[in-house]
């Protein structure tokens, strides 16, 4: 997953940065976080001697196990401990050790003896004493995390701390790495939304709300089991019922509810998971389990993963926020690790009356958490059809040949690289690639009057530093840098070592090869260039994400037709509470959400516009959604989903909103796909006869703007017109 590789990789950049001691990693629930800190802790071991990372865990739910066989499952052959290893062995190098920190702090916690902490003191001090360097995470850092806890994080005096959490605490010394939820989402591992009361009436009148709810709840379980089987898909959503403290009878009337639908203990289709109450609990977590509900009265237990689990009935009164949040994690993760392009099952489900853990839930998730109704398309626009492209192979494999390719044409051109070896050192040389048979540092000396002088070169002597080059001794540095540059482009360091070889290597016989290098000056260029290397890398690989040509087998192409039901979310908190007019779907507010702030304005303006008829916001992924086929850089095949279809004067335009440009004209364009996507959107027009192009609001005028014919990204050229005047 991308995301994991880009925590992964600013992990490693801070575990450099010799200012930062701690770093905060904010994950949500369902992000992979074990999966990132084992391929972390793994690559940081390879590229550093004497290394042992303590991972340091809350709780009674042995979650300290479950992160060591994660580890053992992911990483081949790690070295993997845990605290009777450690009292029997020691610490050793490379060991990635799993504690329990309340056995070894918790009062009348028996998991060691007096005698036995003095030993776990004394190969804390041994380890210390041959040079082992200690490293330390604690998971799950907003739990129970105590001054005897930081105690024994003191003990193994070391220089960096990895505090995770969904919820953490974050010091304002430490280094924040956040996950953006949004980007989890993109990968498919958690759920889009939670939508919250679904389709709930402007007024409800009820006897008894808790089976208001938990009907409401059924019937959402029983709609998306339906479309699981429609599939072929064995998955059982798991409906959870929090209950609020002392609630006997609250709980007698969840049970008497279930039983009545045929939901009990007798037949296994009802989990009850309550303080000295553990039944039907075995096998919960398996996607094809029989329980259909489980009722739990507090947090279920620290690293409880049921991916099943969508349908969340909230009874609870009273609860602080981070407890809220960590519950709703559990309803969010996908069964399958991946979206099913199905509304329906790639959502979570809220029911609740209580008003204060709604709007806390909101503040905390963001976007993530809207109000949800299903509308309906309006009868005059249910004959509309274009034809939609889809990819006739799918696969997620980048071909480091492609890469290699791709790098080498970037040299050449970038620096007008021959295949005189000689001539092109003289070029890199020129454009600040250093050659030597050394490793060469800097350093300064000199004397300054005040601390500003320090920042004022001119002041000191600039000194180099050279240290002869040895391949053996200089071995985990090598494959440091080159896990720098690996990390960049987003291929294994023994592929990228391989290209950095075949290009520069002369024991390389790659025909495209610019220099020949011996091993150990090899070793010098990848050291004292790797900045210089990881840098033109990545340029290399983004160039190369906007070529590639599609031929006609890899497009399978079908009618497409506005669909009949849309599951809407919104804002219910918004001022703006209008309905559209011009939108095809009945009931469409302009408080929609989630939207882009191009996307708000454009809906706006088409509001607006007496030229336009109607307006169709298209999804972002899914089958029932207008889609155009593109290739990326390693030749695999993506889906285009453009923004929006609109009739204006009769005439079908498809539009895509993009950041726009601030008042110095410059783009907020981040989406590197832009130019290829504004050149598959324009063929896809032309094929078919129809109009559009790219809108982008233009802050200096204050208006939104439209490229029709040639892209760029200059919003003063004739390329860019005021929509105004197009429609």
């Amino acid at each position: 997953m991308n995301f994991q590789l880009k925590a992964i990789k600013s992990l490693l950049e801070c575990m450099e940065d010799d200012s930062v001691r701690e770093i905060v990693l904010k994950s949500p629930t369902g992000s992979g976080k074990t999966i990132m800190l084992t391929h972390f802790m793994d690559e940081y071991t390879k590229e550093h001697a004497k290394t042992v990372f303590v991972w340091l865990t809350p709780g009674k739910g042995d979650l300290e196990t479950q992160s060591k066989d994660k580890m053992d499952k992911y990483i081949h052959n790690a070295q993997t401990k845990l605290l009777a290893d450690v009292m029997t062995c020691g610490f050793e190098e490379n060991d990635a050790c799993f504690i329990n920190w309340e056995k070894l702090t918790k009062k009348g916690n028996n998991a060691l003896k007096d005698s036995e902490r003095t030993n776990f003191l004394e190969w804390i001090e041994k380890a210390l004493n041959t040079g082992l360097s200690f490293k330390i995470i604690i998971d799950e850092s907003h739990q129970n995390f105590t001054d005897k806890a930081d105690a024994i994080v003191q003990l193994f005096k070391t220089d960096k701390i990895i505090r995770c959490s969904a919820t953490p605490i974050v010091d304002k010394k430490a280094k924040l790495i956040e996950i953006a939820e949004e980007d989890v989402i993109a990968e498919g591992l958690i759920k889009k939304l939670l939508v919250i009361n679904e389709n709930f009436p402007q007024t409800i009148e009820t006897d008894n709300q808790t089976w208001f709810l938990l009907e409401r709840a059924l019937n959402k379980q029983r709609e998306i089991k339906s479309i699981f089987l429609n599939k072929g898909i064995d998955v059982n959503p798991l409906i959870v019922v929090q209950l609020p403290n002392n609630s006997d009878a609250l709980c007698d009337s969840v049970e008497e509810y279930f039983s009545a639908q045929g939901i009990n203990i007798e037949n296994d289709t009802l989990a009850i998971w309550l303080s000295g109450r553990h039944e039907n609990i075995e096998n919960i977590s398996d996607n094809d389990g029989k329980q259909i509900a489980v009722v739990i009265k507090q947090a279920v237990a620290t690293g409880w993963d049921c991916p099943r689990a969508q349908i969340l009935v909230k009874l609870r009164e009273n609860m602080d926020e981070t407890f809220e949040i960590q519950t709703i994690g559990r309803i969010r993760r996908m069964p399958e690790a991946k979206h099913y392009d199905n509304d329906v099952l790639d959502c979570c489900y809220l029911y609740t009356f209580d008003q204060k853990f709604t709007a806390g839930v909101k503040a905390a998730l963001s976007k993530g958490a809207l109000d949800g109704k299903d509308i309906f398309l309006k009868n005059e626009y249910k004959s509309f059809t274009l034809t939609k492209e889809q990819r006739t192979m799918i696969t997620d494999l980048r071909d480091p040949r492609k890469a290699l390719i791709s790098i080498a044409s970037y040299f050449k051109d970038t620096f007008e690289l021959t295949g005189n070896k000689k001539e092109n050192k003289t070029r890199l040389e020129t454009a600040g690639f250093a050659f030597s048979d050394s490793i060469n540092t800097y350093t300064q000396s000199g004397s300054v009057a005040t601390l500003s002088d320090l920042g004022e070169s001119d002041n000191l002597n600039t000194i180099t530093v050279k240290e002869t080059v040895n391949t053996h001794k200089l071995g985990r540095v090598n494959q440091h840098c080159v896990g720098l540059i690996a990390r960049e482009i987003g291929i294994e360091p023994a592929m990228t070592h391989t290209i950095l070889r075949r290009l520069f290597c002369d024991k390389s016989d790659y025909y495209n090869k610019f220099l020949a290098l011996s091993t150990r000056e090899l070793y010098a260029f990848i050291i004292n260039n790797v900045d210089l290397l990881r840098r033109n890398f990545r340029e290399a690989m983004a160039v190369q994400l906007s070529q590639g040509v599609i031929s006609p087998d890899m497009v399978s192409k079908k009618e497409f037709v506005l669909p009949r039901v849309c599951k809407f979310t919104y804002d219910s908190a918004s001022k703006v509470q209008t309905e559209s007019v011009k939108n095809v779907y009945q009931g469409y507010l302009m408080s929609a959400e989630p939207r882009s702030t191009a996307e708000k304005k454009f809906e706006k303006f088409c509001e607006k516009c007496s030229a336009v008829d109607w307006i169709y916001k298209n999804g972002d992924k899914g089958d029932e959604y207008l889609s155009i086929v593109y290739l990326d850089n390693g030749n695999r095949q993506k889906l285009f989903y453009p923004d929006y279809i609109v009739s204006v004067n009769g005439e079908t335009w498809i539009i895509e909103t993009k950041g726009g440009f601030d008042k110095a004209g410059n783009s907020e364009d981040i989406d590197i796909f832009s130019p290829k996507k504004f050149e598959v959107l324009k063929a896809y027009l032309e094929k078919y006869g129809l109009k559009g192009g790219f809108v982008r609001f233009d802050k200096n005028s204050d208006e939104l703007c439209i490229c029709t014919d040639n892209y760029s990204d200059d919003i003063t050229s004739d390329s860019w017109k005021l929509l105004d005047n197009m429609f």
